[in-house]
């Protein structure tokens, strides 16, 4: 894109992107305008149309979803999740950067900035980035990303009939039980690399 976007312009994109990659297609203008709590479709006309001469998208006219995201791809990098909220939610975004999703198995989905020590033991340190495929189900010994309550977490999950276990690689850190039949576990996405980012560790 030659002229930068506004704030306002790239939250918009952003939740074109994340359209794309919940349901494979582009949001219609009336769920664009859901999405952004915009009562009129001409308003999102008109960001639509400030965003194509930005040469951020192009537009086929005629299509109801007729919206081609053009800029580079790129992974969402998610930062410390808002309590409760979506994990790609706009909040939660630190920015995109260019790692191929396609260098991983399976198909990376997005990268989550590691906060703690609790997965030490296994080379995942503070202000590491956890390249991570977006999936509801995942394996017993699998690397997680989990949500319990309102907390997002990154451990290896131990699967026992109804229960469950959230196992850290750290000694310093407990183990966490969870009675399926009672508690609510959500798989937020399993882990499929690690890249070290030693300049947040520096700064940090």
């Amino acid at each position: 894109m030659e002229t930068p976007l506004t704030s306002r312009q790239a939250e918009i994109l952003e939740v074109i992107r994340q359209h794309l990659a919940e349901h494979g297609r582009p949001p219609s203008r009336p769920e664009l305008a859901r999405a952004l709590g915009i009562a009129s479709t001409n308003a999102v006309f008109k960001h639509l149309a400030a965003l194509e001469r930005k040469g951020a998208i192009a537009l086929d006219a005629g299509l109801a979803r007729g919206i081609r995201v053009k800029e580079e791809g790129g992974l969402p990098l998610v930062g410390r999740v808002a309590a409760g909220s979506p994990i790609l939610a706009i909040e939660n975004l630190l920015g995109r950067y260019p790692v191929d999703p396609d260098l991983f198995r399976p198909r990376a989905d997005y990268l989550l900035q590691v906060k703690g020590l609790s997965m030490r033991d296994e080379g995942i340190l503070d202000g590491d980035w956890l390249v991570v495929h977006r999936t509801r189900e995942a394996k017993s010994g699998q690397l997680v990303v989990a949500r319990l309550g309102d907390e997002v977490t990154v451990k290896r999950l131990k699967l026992r009939g109804r229960k469950a276990e959230l196992v850290p690689a750290n000694p310093d850190f407990q183990t966490v039980h969870v009675d399926l039949e009672r508690q609510a576990l959500e798989i937020e996405g399993v882990a499929v690399g690690v890249i070290r980012n030693l300049t947040a560790r520096g700064a940090g």
